[in-house]
C-alpha cells in the first residue's frame, strides 16, 4: 500500500499533476491497472496536499454490455463515485466501417468518448492507468516501428478540448500493480 501510494506522490509532486479544486474521471476498464489506479487515487485523497474530487468512468463499447456490477460495488464501498459511458464503438468499428485491424481507430474513438464523458461529468483531468512498464515498451515500440525516440508524457494538456491527461502510476512497475490489484 505505502509503495503504491509513495509512487502516486512521487508522480504528482515531480510532474504537478493535481491541484486543489481538480475533478478527475479515472478511466476504468476494469483490468488491473485501471482499478489500482482508482483505487490509489482514492487513498491518495486523504493525503494529497491538494483536495481534488475523482470519479471512476468506464466505457460501454456496446457491443456486449459487459457487467459493470462489480465495479458498481466497488466503487460504492469505496466512496467513489461511478459513471457508465454508453458509446457505439462497437458497432462503427466492426459493422459500419468494418475494420480489418480495427486497433487504431477503436483506441482513437475511445480516447475521445472518455474525454468528453469526462468534460460532461465537469471533470477537468482523465487519470489513466499506464504504468513505468507501459513507458519502456511504448519506448521501444516507437524506437523499432517508427525509428524515432519517443513516448507519452506523465501529464499531457488537450488545448483544443482543455483537457490534461494524467499518468499517476508512472513510477509503479507492473509487477508491483499487479500485486496491488490482486489485494484491493
Amino acid at each position: 500500500m505505502k509503495k503504491i501510494l509513495g509512487c502516486v506522490r512521487r508522480a504528482d509532486e515531480d510532474f504537478g499533476m493535481i491541484s486543489d479544486g481538480d475533478k478527475i474521471a479515472v478511466g476504468v476498464s476494469g483490468g488491473k491497472d485501471s482499478i489500482a489506479l482508482l483505487y490509489a487515487m482514492r487513498l491518495y485523497q486523504y493525503f494529497s496536499k491538494a483536495k481534488f474530487e475523482m470519479v471512476g468512468v468506464t466505457l460501454d463499447m456496446g457491443l456486449f454490455h459487459p457487467d459493470t456490477s462489480q465495479l458498481q460495488q466497488f466503487c460504492q464501498d469505496n466512496q467513489i463515485p461511478y459513471h457508465v459511458e454508453k458509446t457505439e464503438i462497437g458497432n462503427i468499428v466492426f459493422e459500419i466501417r468494418k475494420e480489418s485491424n480495427p486497433c487504431a481507430l477503436c483506441s482513437n474513438l475511445k480516447r475521445g468518448a472518455l474525454h468528453d464523458a469526462a468534460i460532461s461529468l465537469g471533470c477537468n483531468k482523465v487519470a489513466l492507468g499506464h504504468h513505468f512498464d507501459d513507458v519502456v515498451e511504448t519506448f521501444m515500440l516507437n524506437l523499432f516501428h517508427e525509428g524515432r525516440i519517443g513516448c507519452f508524457q506523465p501529464i499531457t494538456y488537450l488545448s483544443r478540448i482543455d483537457i490534461h491527461v494524467i499518468r499517476p502510476l508512472i513510477y509503479m512497475p507492473e509487477k508491483d500493480v499487479r500485486y496491488f490489484a490482486s489485494k484491493v
